[in-house]
């Protein structure tokens, strides 16, 4: 080989290394999507392994400035103008520093410079070397709210199931003490009934709104067909609303399907039409429709009833809220029903909506996406 080709070979590969080197770059600086700093001095497996964390990742020089953070450090809000944000983060790197121990603790702190959100961080900071501190953190927010949720639970069903166990005790003792009377032992035993039937649609409704909140809860997935879920459930609810005088009315765009569980939706429509019925005076009508909406199947309940003010409509699909306490005394609701409809319309990919007035009734919409006309029951292709 001549000079002039040696020359040429020796270009061509060093503009591959620097191509390849520009490139490796750019793919990481996109990755992070923040521009960072690597100092020479910081081991490049360190580097490498930061990389791969999930956790938000901060490097901290001698000086505490920032030398190197991930996205995830800027997003939660750990780090700002190249430095630490929160004074309790810092208070734990002066003592990492000054004791040489792995801190560890978890820290509630402001997302942001502005505005009342926060966020539960695990903070972990420990020595890289003699000069820098490395600190980790973990998003734990959710996780917390998750906790919160089960704990306010359990507390609500110890609540609820005290008030009918409570009553059958009283019930069963003024019984006993009336016994040589048969029209008060009758009066008593009926309401001991009323009680008994209150607890166990408690308990059916708390076992299956734990159920619906496991995920995967929908297990028999399939081609439904929506006019058999609305049929079967008005056949349900039709009984209690002739009970009260009310006219079910039911009609909307046959031949709809969705995918799902045909007994959850079922669950889902007569919840909304027991919700209609109790909050519904006698001489009224109850509208039960279904109808195409685009990709969506729209299942429309529209009541008479009493309607629920803005500012409750909010926390309507809340566990054990209940916009009359009194009411659902009376009728027997638990509280749980709406929350079981907003559960079920997400697992199956939807969600139920409100419009409401005081006086002027209620209407909720059940909005689960359409399965098509091109798809086909088991049933059908066998």
């Amino acid at each position: 080989m001549d000079g002039y080709s040696i020359i040429v070979a020796g270009l061509l590969g060093l503009m591959t290394g620097v191509l390849a080197t520009l490139a490796f770059r750019m793919s990481e600086r996109e990755q992070r999507s923040v521009p960072v700093r690597v100092p020479p001095e910081i081991d490049p497996g360190v580097v490498r392994v930061l990389a791969v964390l999930r956790s938000a990742a901060v490097v901290l020089g001698a000086d505490d400035r920032v030398v190197r953070a991930s996205a995830q450090a800027y997003a939660l809000g750990i780090v700002r103008t190249d430095a630490v944000a929160h004074p309790a983060i810092q208070d734990m790197v002066d003592a990492v520093r000054r004791d040489g121990v792995i801190a560890d603790e978890e820290l509630e702190l402001p997302r942001g410079p502005i505005g009342r959100g926060r966020v539960m961080v695990q903070v972990r900071v420990a020595r890289l070397d003699s000069d820098h501190v490395v600190v980790l953190g973990e998003d734990r927010t959710e996780a917390r709210r998750v906790e919160a949720i089960r704990r306010d639970f359990a507390v609500n069903v110890s609540h609820e199931l005290k008030t009918p166990v409570g009553a059958i005790s009283l019930l069963a003792e003024t019984m006993q003490d009336a016994a040589d009377d048969p029209e008060a032992v009758r009066h008593f035993a009926g309401r001991m009934q009323q009680e008994s039937t209150r607890l166990g649609a408690l308990v059916h409704e708390i076992i299956e709104l734990s159920r619906l909140q496991v995920a995967g809860a929908l297990t028999e997935i399939g081609v439904i067909e929506v006019d058999e879920v609305v049929a079967e459930a008005a056949d349900r609810a039709r009984v209690v609303a002739q009970a009260k005088e009310i006219t079910l009315d039911v009609g909307g765009e046959p031949g709809l399907r969705v995918f799902g569980d045909h007994a959850l939706l079922v669950t889902a429509v007569r919840n909304l039409l027991d919700n209609a019925v109790a909050y519904s005076g006698s001489n009224t009508r109850i509208g039960l429709g279904v109808r195409s909406a685009g990709d969506l199947v729209e299942i429309v309940v529209v009541d008479q009833g009493i309607g629920i003010d803005a500012s409750q409509q909010a926390r309507i699909f809340e566990r054990f809220y209940r916009v009359d306490p009194a009411r659902s005394r009376d009728t027997g609701g638990t509280g749980l029903g709406l929350s079981i409809v907003k559960h079920i319309a997400s697992d199956h990919g939807g969600d139920v909506r409100i419009w409401s007035e005081p006086g002027r009734g209620s209407t909720f919409t059940l909005r689960i996406p359409s399965a098509g006309a091109e798809h086909t029951s088991p049933e059908e292709d066998a």
